[in-house]
């Protein structure tokens, strides 16, 4: 009978990388140095490809490697979250968490709410990345990516955790010298401020009645981060788009005003997006439960 030592081998692969030497790798698992790199080699063999270069000060992990290694990490942290999970000794869910979201989306709502969530469940650590780009969940490692108006990829499991609406916003003084926009036409004729997280970068989308309606504005000023054009309507420099929670103190305290309203496009959803594996985590599905309750509870019309 053939013995399967996939788990084993890959489980020391992780170990040698970590430990940046085979040598190390053997002191922490208590094999021998010579059964660590015969494991090695029979990876090696198995997969057709080099994975480490061995030299007598360190270990270089080649792209075939690298690549291994990251599956290999995720493979055994989904195996030790299986494992804590049927034993009768686990009673509530442990383990890290990667999650990424929008920027400011992230530090104004979610951060607070990942606190209080730590809190709840000491044994989940977390791992925070806010950043406004397009991320890819299995490459990266990712667990929970919150998105914002973005098409869920099919082949992703989304759950629905609210929806925002958005609109365009112009300081008092801006209106005051350039005039107020009374229809979609006349944003031709004014500075635009935009937001270029989404794809399309080019155009806002809004309506026209009952359709549709794409405009291009006259761009004074494009930011892959959503508070830098805010702050340039604050100052006068344009008409931004932008969520009105984004805008909500401003326009509050006076510092801008709301045009065009009847032009606004339905609440942009808020999802919450994970591959089908991930969900088989009892901290990942903790996790989306108290984000679902609790942005549930806020409002961000």
């Amino acid at each position: 009978m053939t013995v399967n030592h996939r788990p084993d081998d890959m489980a020391l692969f992780v170990a040698a990388v970590d430990q940046g030497s085979l040598s190390a790798a053997a002191r922490l698992t208590g094999l021998s140095l010579a059964s660590v790199s015969r494991h090695m080699s029979a990876l090696e063999n198995r997969l057709g490809t080099r994975l480490l270069v061995r030299s007598t000060r360190k270990l270089l992990v080649t792209d075939a490697g690298r690549r291994y290694y990251q599956a290999a990490k995720r493979l055994l942290a989904e195996i030790h979250e299986m494992e804590a999970g049927l034993s009768v000794e686990a009673t509530e869910p442990v383990g890290r968490l990667q999650l990424t979201a929008p920027i400011l989306f992230g530090r104004v709502h979610l951060l607070p709410l990942l606190a209080h969530f730590l809190v709840r469940y000491p044994q989940v650590s977390l791992d925070v990345s806010l950043m406004d780009r397009p991320v890819n969940l299995l490459e990266e490692g990712i667990d929970i990516a919150v998105v914002v108006g973005q098409q869920p990829d099919s082949s992703l499991v989304a759950r629905k955790l609210g929806a925002i609406r958005w609109a365009l916003a112009a300081s008092p003084g801006y209106l005051a010298s350039r005039g107020e926009p009374a229809c979609l036409a006349d944003l031709a004729h004014h500075d635009g401020l935009v937001y270029s997280h989404y794809a399309n970068e080019q155009e806002w989308q809004l309506r026209d009645g009952d359709q549709p309606a794409a405009v291009r504005p006259r761009v004074r000023m494009r930011a892959n981060v959503l508070d830098g054009v805010v702050a340039a309507a604050v100052e006068g420099e344009g008409i931004v788009h932008a969520p009105a929670w984004a805008i909500a103190d401003d326009v509050a305290a006076g510092r801008l005003r709301i045009v065009l309203p009847e032009c606004e496009t339905p609440p942009r959803p808020i999802y919450a997006l994970l591959t089908h594996q991930r969900l088989l985590a009892s901290r990942v599905r903790v996790l989306l439960d108290y984000l679902s309750e609790s942005l549930a509870r806020q409002s961000f019309a």
